[in-house]
């Protein structure tokens, strides 16, 4: 019987699956310091983020024939490595898309008409200051006919270039990988849609962008917005990030709310989580979420059945 440990747990529509397929599967999870001594009895193993499979854990479990990630990206297991020995990885591209960009767009609201701050201010002094919020929130902006930059367009990129499109929004792209996308999605009871979408070099989107949205993988610790590029931006524009802390200097970042050179940061991911520093956190301008992008119960249970699907075709391949 194979056996797969689900370190970060998995669905309970994709345990269900891989179950009914004969696979033993423990969902109990192991702390990182004690699974080199419990991994080594495991066929397969399941994480998400938490879990950080290294080379010293790959080498200390020959048996292991397959690592999946519960997610996109896999920056925290050593994938080439893991190949290299034999070992197949694969993650789950598709599955979470819809959800990531729908918080993104969320963010991009919320800042847009100063949720982020009435949601922290009303209960406190609502019912004391109340005309004075109402006056100073009551300067907020439509995004309807507002240029949005998307850089990284792969599939999370793509599905918020739906949404934005959906509003009425300009839409732009930059990905050195990409040249040119055909959007294609059906409204219900008026048919598909389709349009195309030529990327442009990310100085281009940068300088045009009303708000930018940062869809790429972990750069190895590496910003791909520090200060320089933060200062090619429009002056006043929004910033969002649901892909990796780190993408964006957040040093930077401060920085540029404070002078005004961004208006407004969304941001779901953070340098050092789960203990992002309380400087960003605390900004009036910044509105934030404790990194939920992937986490609805519709992306999750697509997640599990990827996984199970994965996990069922590689071992009765």
């Amino acid at each position: 019987m194979i056996r797969i440990l689900a370190n970060d747990g998995i669905h309970a529509t994709g345990l269900k699956m891989l179950r009914e397929a004969g696979f033993q599967v423990d969902t109990d999870h192991v702390p990182q310091d004690e699974l080199a001594a419990v991994l080594p009895i495991y066929d397969a193993l399941i994480v998400r983020s938490a879990t950080k499979v290294r080379q010293e854990l790959i080498d200390g479990c020959p048996d292991l024939k397959a690592i999946a990630r519960g997610g996109v990206g896999m920056d925290n297991i050593d994938v080439a490595y893991a190949r290299e020995k034999g070992v197949h990885v694969f993650n789950t591209p598709e599955a979470s898309s819809r959800a990531v960009a729908e918080l993104t767009m969320g963010h991009m609201l919320s800042l847009s008409r100063f949720l982020h701050r009435a949601n922290r201010d009303m209960p406190e002094t609502g019912t004391t200051a109340f005309n004075d919020m109402k006056k100073s929130f009551s300067k907020g902006r439509e995004i309807e006919g507002q240029t949005l930059g998307i850089v990284g367009f792969g599939r999370i990129g793509q599905s918020l270039a739906k949404l934005a499109l959906g509003s009425g929004m300009h839409v732009i792209a930059s990905d050195p990988f990409v040249q040119e996308v055909e959007l294609s999605w059906e409204i219900p009871g008026f048919g598909v849609v389709s349009i195309d979408i030529k990327t442009q070099p990310l100085d281009e989107v940068l300088a045009t962008s009303d708000y930018l949205s940062v869809h790429v993988p972990s750069l190895g610790g590496k910003p791909l917005l520090d200060k320089d590029e933060i200062n090619m931006m429009k002056r006043g524009a929004i910033l969002l990030n649901s892909s990796r802390g780190g993408i964006i200097d957040e040093d930077a970042l401060l920085e540029a709310l404070t002078s005004g050179q961004i208006g407004g940061a969304g941001l779901d991911v953070f340098v050092g989580e789960p203990a992002p520093r309380k400087d960003l956190l605390n900004h009036a301008q910044v509105s934030v979420s404790p990194h939920i992008g992937a986490s609805t119960n519709e992306a999750q249970s697509r997640i599990g059945v990827e996984l199970a699907v994965g996990m069922i075709d590689f071992f009765r391949k």
